[in-house]
Formats: structure tokens, C-alpha cells, sequence
């Protein structure tokens, strides 16, 4: 960031995408008028070695850039928008390269009442999801990882999201929301979704300490509810955090029904009903070392058989994350994460469909700027 540039915080901004250090600051690149655009990206070097038979490299770097804007309407009422665009490095350039909308939507907002947005946004469970997602590489792995996209575990398209940081004026310690999901249906039965709704609901206890509550109902479409599991897709978790005095501390419980995909690559049908539980814990140093460990644990329910497995119930994932990064300044950071996989690896289940994440021990690199 250049020396004439500022930082500048929209705290406003209802996506909880604000919750990720990693971008919570970026440069004003536009301020006129009651108009103001910001300017945020980032640029990952990151690699990944499984200690499989063959020991595994795979990179995993990218580079993501964004924009929130807002434009002041009223003395009460704001305008607001954001987009973040990612591509990957995992492909030489002569081959197809992977690139992604991560986040797109717009929105108003009313003093002290609330705001509501539309597009591609964070789903109403990730607000509980987002509280153990906070490890330097290994989390959001299980029922909220980016393969569950088409309902509102991860994020999503296609929602209409309300939310009231200060209980729509009438406490500032409760916080509400609300977001419903428009249909969408291509004849995949990972990518598509039928109509649903979504609640949550936090409160900050003390200074530092919140609870969050979380709950969402979608039906299946006629291609999904072949599988015989039902007609909706449900979810719901309870979770806290704290985070003062250098101390960052969370854990969750969740369960989903027909909404976690299974096997490694997320194709071998989906869990009728699963359970997770999740803890983190992390101490920010004055150094700017920040040790991680995380314990994260997801059993699946009701599983399709294949194979050996005849179906039934097993661990889908079951890991420690271990890390450290340190930040050498606000703008440039680096870390090591180690994936200690606990799943039983002679089970029918990991040898016949594999685990959510694979079955391996894995090592994640990293060197990150940021701006």
C-alpha cells in the first residue's frame, strides 16, 4: 500500500466476511460526494504436501481481489455493495486455470433498523460456521467446506439476507438475521437447490464473549429427493467464541440433513444426517506469533453404500490442526498448518469412499500479502 493510501473499516457491511483478519483493511480508492469505494486483495503462496505413499506436492496458491463501495442516499439510509473475484495457480497457463466468484451482492441499509442485500453471499449458517474458521489453513473443511455450496452452509447464490446488528434498535447485544434462498436447479443434484429459509441469532454476553444460534430449511429438488432421503435439506448449530486479551477461543455443534457431501471429492452421495463438533484455540503474541489448535470431528449418518461399506453410519472427518503464523506486519504474514488425520484408515468407509478431506496426513506452507 502506498504511502498516500488510508485505511479505511466498513463496519457496516453485513457479510461476515469481515470476521477473516485477512481482510479486514483495505485502501480507499474513491471518496467523493458521500461515495466511497474500498479496495481489497490479496496474493497467497501456498503449498501442500500429503504424507501419502508418494508424498503428495500440490500447489495451492491464488490471488483474490475485491471492492465494497457505498453511497450515502439519505441522511439515514446507505447503499452498498460487494465483489471478490479469486483465481488459482494450480495450472500451468496453457491449461485451463480455475477462477471463481467468491462473493457479489448489493444492499441498503437504515440506521439503526438494519440492512438487507442480494446476490452471491455468505449462508445463514456460516455466521456459527465462521467462528471456528479461523485456523491458518485446515478449517471450514466439514459441513460448511466451499463443496457445499448450493444451500446455506458455505456460501451461496441467489439469497436475500436481513440483518440487525442492534436488534432492529432496541438492544445493541443482540444481533438477528434472516435469508431466504431463490431456487436453483441446473440437473446437478451437488450444485442445485429448491426454495428455503434461513434464521440467526447472537448475543454478546460480555465484552468479548458472543453466543450464535443458527437454523435454515431448503426443500430438495425432484433429482435430489430420488435418493429416498427426504424432501428438505435442514440444518442448525449453536456455537461461541471469545476473543480479548490476546485470546481467541471457539467451539460449535451442528447437525445437517442432506445437505454435507461425502467422500473426498464430493461425489459419492450425500449424508442424511450428520454431527459435528468443533473447538479452536489461539494466542496472539506481542511478537506477532499466533500459535493454532483445533480439533474438528464430523460423523455422517445414514450413508449411501459403496462397496465393502454397506452403508450406514461412520467418521466423515475427524482431525487436529496444529500451526503457527506471525505476522511481519499488517500486510504480509506467513505460517505452517499440519492436518494430524485421525480417521481410521482400514475402515470399509475410508477405503471404499474416503474421508471429506482425504485420508492423509497433510502439511500447508504459506506466504501471504495482503492490501
Amino acid at each position: 500500500m502506498g504511502p498516500t493510501m488510508k485505511t479505511h473499516y466498513f463496519s457496516w457491511v453485513p457479510s461476515l466476511v469481515l470476521l477473516i483478519p485477512s481482510i479486514s483493511f483495505s485502501a480507499v480508492i474513491y471518496n467523493k460526494d458521500g461515495n466511497i469505494v474500498d479496495l481489497y486483495g490479496k496474493l497467497i503462496a501456498k503449498e501442500i504436501y500429503k504424507e501419502d505413499t508418494s508424498h503428495t506436492r500440490k500447489e495451492a496458491g491464488f490471488g483474490s481481489i475485491g471492492f465494497r463501495g457505498q453511497t450515502q442516499i439519505s441522511h439515514k439510509l446507505t447503499g452498498f455493495g460487494q465483489w471478490e473475484y479469486r483465481a488459482y495457480t494450480n495450472a500451468a497457463e496453457d491449461e485451463t486455470q480455475t477462477t471463481e466468484t467468491r462473493l457479489a451482492f448489493a444492499g441498503l441499509k437504515y440506521q439503526r433498523i438494519g440492512s438487507v442485500d442480494y446476490g452471491y453471499n455468505n449462508g445463514i449458517l456460516y455466521d456459527v460456521g465462521s467462528l471456528t474458521d479461523m485456523a491458518p489453513s485446515w478449517s471450514a473443511m466439514t459441513w460448511t467446506g466451499s463443496v457445499n455450496r448450493n444451500f446455506m452452509n458455505s456460501r451461496s447464490e441467489g439469497v436475500l439476507t436481513f440483518r440487525s446488528s442492534e436488534l432492529l434498535g432496541i438492544s445493541d447485544r443482540l444481533s438477528v438475521g434472516v435469508q431466504f434462498q431463490a431456487k436453483n436447479e441446473s440437473n446437478d443434484i451437488y450444485t442445485d437447490n429448491g426454495n428455503g429459509i434461513g434464521y440467526s441469532l447472537g448475543y454478546d454476553v460480555i465484552e468479548g464473549m458472543k453466543v450464535i444460534a443458527a437454523y435454515s430449511n431448503s426443500a430438495r429438488t425432484s433429482e435430489q429427493r430420488a435418493d429416498g432421503k427426504g424432501n428438505n435439506a435442514e440444518s442448525w448449530a449453536v456455537g461461541a467464541k471469545y476473543d480479548a486479551n490476546s485470546v481467541y477461543l471457539a467451539t460449535l455443534y451442528s447437525e445437517t440433513s442432506n445437505t454435507t457431501r461425502t467422500g473426498s471429492t464430493g461425489k459419492a452421495g450425500v449424508a442424511n444426517k450428520t454431527r459435528s463438533i468443533e473447538a479452536l484455540a489461539q494466542y496472539v503474541f506481542k511478537s506477532g506469533f499466533r500459535p493454532s489448535i483445533g480439533w474438528f470431528h464430523t460423523r455422517g449418518y445414514d450413508l449411501s453404500p459403496e462397496g465393502s461399506f454397506k452403508g450406514g453410519e461412520s467418521d466423515l472427518a475427524h482431525y487436529i490442526e496444529l500451526g503457527v503464523s506471525y505476522n511481519f506486519n499488517p500486510n504480509f504474514r506467513v505460517y505452517v498448518d499440519y492436518y494430524i488425520n485421525l480417521l481410521d484408515e482400514s475402515s470399509d468407509y475410508v477405503t471404499q469412499v474416503g474421508g471429506l478431506n482425504g485420508n492423509d496426513n497433510m502439511t500447508a506452507l504459506n506466504m501471504s500479502y495482503y492490501f
